[in-house]
């Protein structure tokens, strides 16, 4: 996809080793970016936060968009390595389960997870998922390396908008998801249980000291004023041109700025649903009696919506 580039802004070569093929996937239902991560030279590749469908009004779940990841995987020649999630999302259902059950490829999330499912287990009063991460086939710490083929990767803590989100840094790209959008987007909120404006502040601060010329890939855009869907910038770019980060100087600034935008937006329309399947790394709960799943909705779990 296309980028405004200003010649303006510093620029210098990213001293990371190799430049992955990156191919994202728009998901215009939840304004969702997936990944496709492959090292040109051995083939070799890597899925980044898959959605699986959920429609809220049926209870249907689909797995077409997991699918468009898999058959681009065959046509381009690819062998699938990883299956990688950044946090455990809150707009829809993660894909990993359906695609290692597929493939047999390992899953893998930020070690933080656990935290998030004691969280969570305790607003679902659910006693039947241990919080210790083993959903995932390998949970990752900061500092942690692992391959792409010949690529490395390297992850970063990122917390803020979950206390368990991490950024992917392979070769020349960063998968920073709900950290920072595209410029003209601003940041994610950090707002959701375990969330903290300032860790949010931190973390992008951390990602903005990457080279300059870092591809960015953000994991959700929402189109403003009715753009074309975007999902690349660059460290360049966003220390420029983000209209939250740009504009505030300290980290009091942005608090005050994330606090106040946060405090107007509604609850993400599947969190409740989402959640429950996330934490347990993608899997839908366990059919009862009569051969059924069923998703758990507490009621008054997270405060009241402005009801009009």
């Amino acid at each position: 996809m296309s980028r405004r580039r200003s010649s303006a802004l510093p620029t210098r070569r990213p001293d990371l080793a190799g430049r992955p093929q990156v191919t994202g996937f728009f998901d215009p239902r939840t304004f969702s970016i997936q990944y496709v991560v492959a090292d040109p030279a051995t083939r070799r590749c890597a899925i980044i936060d898959p959605v699986l469908d959920f429609d809220e009004k049926s209870g249907s779940v689909a797995s077409r968009n997991a699918d468009r990841l898999l058959d681009f995987i065959a046509s381009q020649g690819l062998t699938l390595e990883w299956i990688l999630d950044t946090h455990p999302h809150a707009d829809h259902f993660s894909a990993a389960d359906y695609l290692r059950r597929r493939t047999g490829a390992p899953t893998a999330i930020g070690e933080k997870v656990v935290g998030v499912q004691t969280i969570w287990n305790d607003i679902y009063n659910r006693t039947d998922l241990p919080a210790d991460g083993s959903a995932w086939d390998r949970l990752f710490a900061d500092g942690d390396r692992f391959r792409i083929g010949d690529l490395e990767a390297r992850v970063m803590f990122s917390p803020g908008h979950t206390l368990a989100s991490i950024t992917y840094v392979v070769g020349d790209a960063a998968f920073v998801h709900d950290t920072l959008f595209m410029p003209d987007s601003g940041t994610a909120r950090a707002d959701f249980p375990g969330g903290s404006a300032s860790d949010l502040w931190r973390s992008i601060q951390a990602i903005l000291a990457l080279p300059d010329e870092t591809r960015l890939f953000t994991g959700h855009d929402y189109q403003p004023g009715g753009r074309k869907p975007a999902w690349e910038s660059t460290v360049a770019e966003q220390r420029a041109r983000n209209t939250h980060v740009s504009t505030c100087e300290t980290e009091a600034e942005f608090v005050a700025l994330r606090s106040r935008r946060d405090a107007t937006l509604p609850m993400p329309k599947l969190i409740l649903h989402a959640l429950q399947v996330n934490t347990n790394g993608g899997r839908m709960p366990a059919p009862e009696a009569n051969g059924r799943r069923y998703l758990k909705i507490p009621i008054g779990a997270l405060g009241e919506p402005d009801w009009g």
